[in-house]
Order: C-alpha cells, then structure tokens, then sequence
C-alpha cells in the first residue's frame, strides 16, 4: 500500500516510530537536564527549527492519520499507546487469560509527587487499559463512568504490571475493572480502577463523528469510534 503517493504504509509507520522514539527521548532528557541556561536556550532554538519543519503540513482535527484505522483500534497517535506520540510510554497492551496485561516503568516525565507517578496519567492509562479490555471481549464504548483507588503512591522507574477484564455486560453497557501493581507484586494493587463503557446510540455517533475524513478528505466516520487499543494477541490465542 502507497500513502499519499510517497511511501509505503510500513515506511511511514517506521518513520513514525523513529520520530515518536526519538521526541520521547527529548521529553524525557528535557526534565532530568541540569545543562547551563545558555544551552537550554540554544536546544530551544533547535527544537523550533525542528518545529517549522514539521509544520509545512499538518492535518486538521477532524482528519485523521494515514495510519489510523479506528475500527481496528489502530491510533498510532494516541496519547498512551501511540508509537507516534511521544506523551506516551507507550502501552503495549495484549490478552492474558479472560482479560488484558501490560508492563511498563514510567520516567519523571510522568512525575506527580516527587519520585511517584502522577495520579492523573495512572488514570489515563488505566481508561485505555479497560477499554482496551471491551475491545479484546469483543465490545466496544465510549467511557461513561472511570473511578479510581489509590492504595498507594505508583513509583516512578519502577518495573508495573496493568491489568484489567470485563465483569458486566448488558446491552450497550461495559462495566470493567483493572489495577496497578508493581511487577515484583501483581497481586498487590496501588491502584484499582472501575469504568463504564456505553456504545453510543446510531444517531448519537453520526452526531459525534460526521465531520471526520480519512488523510484524502474522503468522510470516513468509524463506525466503531473507540479510542482504545488494539490488543495483541498471544501465540495461540484466539478472538
């Protein structure tokens, strides 16, 4: 497959890739610098240059990227799992038993109090994870409803292990639950988490998604619009 008459899919992905890997690397050198201010001064230069770089063309809101394909919950921009993003760790997050796992040490990019996780992105990845979960037992849903626990403070550069599974479904309704651990003991929560997913009613997702294209300007709203991940598969799985 060409994209855009350029490259290959597989080229632009490794691209993609390369790029998030690398800005990831920046974020994370940018908050454990301790450089002279003049030098600060000057890689702030260079990131702009780079900047205007990237900016010769940019999609809109309501494009979206070659690469995505929602329907197969394939976002290689989103912000927890996204190979392209580099506000993500990323997550890769695939099926264990009746549910989905994935590990993960997180830097000080993601610091909250000193040397912990801070709580908001424990909740932002524990929203991926369930829904990610709905995903790999076949459903799907916009979040309704995300409540979280926290035991104790998640460290930071430390080994975790993230879990979730369903446990209700009733019609359009997904209730899912999961947990934080650290990987050395998975059966000691330092987060739990609970949420609602609800499939949007026919009308309700041509309202919300109408406007949305593929990367030609083609209208191209999903028909399954969730922003959860794609679950990898274990050798032998089936699903």
């Amino acid at each position: 497959m060409t994209i855009e008459g350029t490259a290959t899919e597989a080229e632009l992905l490794a691209a993609v890739t390369d790029l998030g890997s690398a800005l990831r690397e920046l974020v994370g050198t940018a908050v454990t610098t301790t450089v002279p201010a003049a030098e600060l001064r000057s890689a702030a230069v260079a990131v702009r240059q780079v900047t205007a770089r990237l900016s010769a063309a940019r999609r809109s809101r309501d494009q979206l990227p070659a690469l995505d394909d929602p329907g197969q919950a394939r976002r290689v921009f989103n912000p927890v799992s996204g190979v392209g993003n580099p506000l993500a760790p990323p997550l890769v997050i695939r099926r264990e038993d009746d549910g989905v796992v994935t590990e993960v040490a997180l830097g000080l990019a993601y610091e909250g109090p000193p040397s912990y996780v801070h709580g908001g992105i424990s909740a932002l990845m524990m929203d991926q994870l369930l829904g990610s979960a709905a995903i790999a037992a076949g459903l799907w849903g916009m979040t309704a409803r995300l409540e979280l626990d926290y035991r104790r403070p998640v460290p930071l550069e430390t080994a975790l292990v993230l879990r979730a599974a369903v446990r209700e479904n009733a019609g359009r309704r997904s209730t899912v639950f999961g947990t934080i651990a650290l990987a050395a003991a998975p059966d000691q929560p330092l987060v739990e988490a609970r949420g609602v997913f609800v499939t949007p009613r026919p009308e309700q997702a041509a309202a919300y998604f109408s406007a949305i294209t593929d990367a030609s300007g083609r209208s191209t709203p999903p028909g399954r619009p969730g922003d959860a991940t794609a679950v990898v598969e274990q050798p032998g799985a089936t699903g």
